[in-house]
């Protein structure tokens, strides 16, 4: 939409898609061609000959007055200038997908945004089907055991409802609703994680709560500690988001977040 023109790169195009001037998060970027109420947003993804892309990159490293931006100075300066043309993502067709399917892509610079594209990966009809056996999502292999849930007793069952949980992850009588697990996480007893991001190899301790929130790779949440719950509190130790989404950090090897309990 027009009014999000200030926040991507927008090209300007010929109606035949000749690319004619390149506009870095400009409002009064001009609109598509028929259609004054859209702007083309750059993808960020670009096709070049190596030789031409090298030429490009020498020269720019050459001169004293560029910011050395790929989108700042590189594309601009071509606009125009060079054969350049824009390929309309909106005309993108997936094979498995339904003739009125919108092409996906979002963009994820910020955490809110980060956020709202993972979480939509477990909803029904999520906007990125991750199970079209025409289209793989194809991604780096590892040889971690599949995900496993335990425990069947009243407060100790280990389950995941509208969830997406990755291999090597164990629900040993824990509980998660509407999230997604990353890779070897471990939720025990009694804990609870709703509407959450969990990177790989987090360990939620016992009767532990998270809700809306992301954790880096590697944290450790002790057992009764509340995240999510009571956002003032969250601030003094973690960043919270415009969205009151709570960013918890991890690290290369196992961290513990201390005593959030609240």
């Amino acid at each position: 939409p027009k009014n999000q023109a200030a926040e991507f790169g927008v090209i300007g195009t010929t109606e035949d898609g000749h690319v004619q001037a390149f506009y870095e998060k400009n409002p009064e970027a001009p609109t598509m061609p028929g259609d004054p109420m859209r702007v083309h947003a750059s993808m960020g993804n670009y096709i070049f000959s190596t030789r031409t892309l090298l030429r490009l990159l020498h020269d720019d490293a050459a001169n004293p007055e560029s910011s050395h931006d790929f989108g700042k100075d590189i594309l601009p300066r071509l606009a125009g200038n060079s054969e350049i043309y824009a390929y309309d993502f909106q005309t993108n067709r997936i094979p498995g997908e339904l003739p009125d399917a919108v092409p996906y892509w979002r963009d994820v610079g910020t955490l809110d945004s980060y956020y709202e594209a993972n979480i939509d990966l477990r909803s029904v009809n999520p906007c990125l089907n991750l199970y079209n056996r025409q289209w793989p999502v194809r991604s780096t292999s590892y040889t971690d055991p599949p995900a496993k849930f335990t425990f069947d007793e009243e407060a100790r069952r280990g389950q995941a409802i509208d969830s997406i949980v990755s291999e090597g992850s164990i629900l040993s009588g824990g509980v998660v609703r509407n999230s997604v697990l990353g890779r070897n996480c471990r939720v025990h007893a009694g804990a609870l994680v709703e509407e959450s991001v969990l990177l790989d190899n987090c360990d939620i301790g016992r009767r532990a709560k998270i809700r809306r929130a992301i954790l880096d790779k590697n944290v450790r949440v002790p057992e009764d500690a509340c995240i999510g719950y009571d956002l003032e509190h969250d601030r003094r130790f973690h960043h919270v988001t415009e969205s009151g989404i709570v960013v918890v950090e991890g690290n290369r090897t196992p961290v513990e977040i201390g005593d959030l309990a609240v």
